[in-house]
């Protein structure tokens, strides 16, 4: 119809290469869901395990059946590749022979912004980020840099506290380094043991007694040669949202929630977060209002420390003495209806479809390039 105003064409990118493949496409199915068909023209995007990028021309592949999470499978669509050249259509076809067809019929493979709902590596780690930048197409969430930077958990630390925001003992330990005496005596017990670079707590563990300690580390480094060597931190375990305005610079903190576990982990492990019913939350945490100002504070400072954009998740603990210390930031958080982020945000006024529609607003308004 004339003077019809032209749909959003949003490519929503699932999936992935990393141990977090079917979170990610949990998370693009709430994404989906919460989308407005009139505003957007929604193109769905999956990344197989083996890096195989797919134009999906529906959605069961993010729906989960017979209690198993979800996965994208290349024989299910269009195969598909990013040109990264910004004077080229965005998607081409792999075979010159084919179409790709979308939920809606055959598209011409120009994108006008990208929701890459990827977790862990290769997509939340700048890897992605780089390929949207060469392409010139605006997305969701922070920059190569940032990116990078926030899923090193080493580097993160490091910028944390460049800027003065407090984080706990740990020591790194790249490929074939053992924890040295003077670390087990500097960092005491009990310890977690992390890939320095994963996320939904996989490849975790908690280290009670050095004689486990090996044990640990063989298992992070199942996952990533570099593992990081942390001192438990006693406090309560908070997340703040993080979130960048439309109205201006700067970005604001979501009331802050609270976890607490009651599984025999003793941690929030990747069964607390998604399969058991072990975990309380408390949504706002239950902090004195000067504890609760200091975490968003926090929140916000290192959103700024790492030079974030859109969105991000501060994970903190809250000591005995109302001290904040930061654990991680996650630059693109789980992001079902359930996960913590959209639900911090709901009990701050702004739902689910209205957080999805500013994060691509943000991305649109700022595109591109250099900010």
């Amino acid at each position: 119809m004339a003077g019809t105003r032209r749909r959003i064409r949003l490519a929503l990118l699932f999936g992935g290469r990393s141990t977090e493949h079917a979170i990610s496409c949990v998370s693009a199915g709430g994404v989906l869901r919460a989308l407005d068909p009139d505003v957007y023209d929604v193109v769905l995007v999956g990344i197989d395990p083996s890096g195989r990028w797919v134009v999906l021309p529906g959605a069961d592949a993010l729906a989960s059946a017979g209690g198993e999470l979800p996965s994208v499978t290349a024989s299910w669509g269009t195969s598909v590749v990013l040109a990264p050249d910004p004077t080229a259509s965005h998607l081409l076809p792999r075979d010159a022979t084919e179409a790709i067809h979308g939920p809606l019929g055959d598209i011409d493979g120009d994108i006008d912004v990208v929701f890459p709902l990827l977790h862990g590596p290769f997509g939340e780690d700048g890897t992605v980020q780089g390929l949207l930048e060469m392409a010139g197409v605006p997305y969701v969430g922070s920059g190569v840099f940032a990116s990078a930077a926030a899923m090193d958990k080493q580097h993160m630390k490091s910028m944390l506290r460049a800027a003065g925001l407090p984080v706990g003992p740990y020591a790194v330990l790249r490929a074939g380094q053992t924890l040295s005496e003077a670390d087990q005596e500097r960092l005491g017990l009990p310890v977690f043991v992390k890939p320095a670079r994963g996320g939904s707590s996989i490849g975790i563990s908690r280290v009670d007694a050095w004689a486990d300690l090996d044990t640990a580390v063989k298992t992070a480094r199942a996952n990533d040669p570099k593992v990081l060597v942390e001192s438990a931190i006693t406090g309560r375990e908070i997340e703040c949202g993080v979130l960048g305005r439309l109205d201006g610079p700067g970005a604001q903190a979501s009331v802050p929630a609270e976890i607490t576990v009651t599984s025999s982990a003793g941690f929030y492990d990747f069964e607390a977060k998604y399969v058991s019913d072990q975990t309380r939350f408390d949504i706002p945490a239950r902090l004195s209002p000067a504890a609760l100002a200091r975490v968003q504070q926090v929140a916000v400072a290192a959103f700024e420390a790492l030079d974030c954009a859109g969105l991000a998740r501060v994970d903190v603990f809250v000591t005995p003495e109302d001290q904040v210390v930061v654990n991680e930031v996650n630059t693109m958080p789980g992001f079902t209806p359930m996960s913590m982020f959209p639900r911090m945000w709901e009990a701050s006024g702004i739902t689910y479809p209205q957080l999805v529609d500013r994060l691509v607003r943000l991305a649109l308004r700022d595109g591109a390039g250099l900010r």
